[in-house]
């Protein structure tokens, strides 16, 4: 359990950090800055901004399942959203840093670690121009990560590419995503799956899951209406 009197969640982060401190929470958002259109940032500010919690505060089922037996160490949440995930995993003796675009997210996030009394590091940015150090995190978690699709595979290179010798990748989408349909100017096809980081790994990686399951669904939140995931449950051997 992580110690109530450690720095706050928007302390500076120590020497010894592979992630610069620089990063930290943003300030609050206008709402009246955020016109249609404009940066992943602000659509991502736009949609937080439409609710006053948009995702349900319990961490994710497949997390809790694939991390709750592993021993803690540094831990980096991609697009932690509010914080869940990044609180529950800091509760639990885990070195966390959380990575969002959203600075509406990543407020409330922090908000949500200083009520728990738990120390989080948070990054304000994407994942590709995080400039995030190589393998130096013992776990990578991105679940149902909004992650674009590029011919280099940059986004799958980086999850990949920040995992320690011996640490673990977890990635989890919902079922079928690839199959949707463009809906409300969104296209599924357009983002990253766990089949697509899957096929990235070489014969460096063990895959202890790989597979389809009925997802834990919470109560209240969005996403409710998604009943089954992708998890993708990898282990960097060297």
């Amino acid at each position: 359990m992580t110690d109530p009197a450690a720095p706050s969640p928007r302390s500076a982060a120590p020497s010894t950090d592979p992630v610069p401190p620089t990063h930290g929470v943003p300030a609050p958002t206008d709402p009246a800055a955020l016109a249609p259109g404009g940066t992943e940032e602000q659509a991502w500010d736009r949609r937080y901004l439409e609710r006053e919690q948009v995702w349900s505060g319990q961490p994710n089922g497949a997390l809790v399942a694939e991390v709750a037996g592993l021993p803690p160490g540094r831990v980096l949440d991609v697009g932690c959203g509010e914080g869940a995930d990044a609180v529950w995993l800091a509760a639990r003796g885990w070195d966390v840093t959380g990575l969002e675009v959203s600075g509406v997210a990543l407020a409330r996030a922090a908000e949500h670690a200083e009520r728990a009394g738990v120390s989080v590091r948070w990054v304000h940015s994407g994942l590709v121009d995080a400039g995030l150090p190589a393998k130096a995190f013992d776990l990578v978690s991105a679940l149902y990560p909004a992650l674009l699709r590029a011919p280099d595979r940059a986004a799958e290179r980086a999850l990949i590419d920040a995992v320690a010798p011996g640490g673990r990748l977890l990635v989890v989408h919902h079922a079928g995503i690839e199959d949707q349909e463009p809906h409300d100017g969104f296209d599924p096809a357009d983002y990253v799956s766990p089949r697509m980081v899957a096929e990235l790994l070489d014969d460096g990686w063990a895959v202890e899951v790989d597979e389809r399951r009925a997802r834990v669904v919470p109560q209240g939140g969005g996403g409710a209406h998604h009943t089954e995931d992708l998890v993708l449950h990898a282990r960097r051997l060297a």
